[in-house]
């Protein structure tokens, strides 16, 4: 599965935030003014600089998708019952996402060693993201 994240107009900012984070660079970007006129109908969003659609590959499985879409995100808001897992090859790299992704944001458990013998932590980024970060 590839997430797909919603947002009110910041979406060219998080995904600069999380390009730094996980060290990708994102492969695709468009905006709604890339849209062709034809087609313009089909997105309630209209301002022509905002993101359409943006990927960051995170790996050769996985990417990160999103856009600016202001009713989708206000939809989103009501289902805040989903977190984002990041599973690490170690404890340094489960460290450094788990501070920069939280950096402007709220640690909301911090990493440690659970009895399920994983080390874990959780936090929610400056987007209002949930991320949920183990080895």
């Amino acid at each position: 599965m590839n997430p797909y994240i919603y947002f009110n107009g910041n979406c060219e900012e998080a995904f600069n935030f999380y390009e730094g984070v996980f060290r990708k660079k994102i492969s695709y970007i468009g905006r709604y003014k890339d849209v062709p006129k034809k087609d313009r109908h089909i997105f309630q969003e209209m301002d022509e600089k905002k993101i359409m659609h943006v990927t960051l590959d995170i790996s050769a499985e996985t990417s990160l998708n999103g856009a600016d879409y202001t009713e989708g995100y206000e939809e989103s808001k009501g289902y805040s019952n989903f977190g984002l897992i990041i599973h690490t090859d170690g404890k340094d790299e489960a460290d450094r996402l788990f501070n920069e992704l939280s950096e402007g944001g709220q640690k909301t458990l911090p990493m440690h060693m659970t009895f399920w013998e994983s080390y874990y932590g959780n936090c929610i980024d400056k987007f209002g993201i949930t991320w949920k970060i183990t080895t």
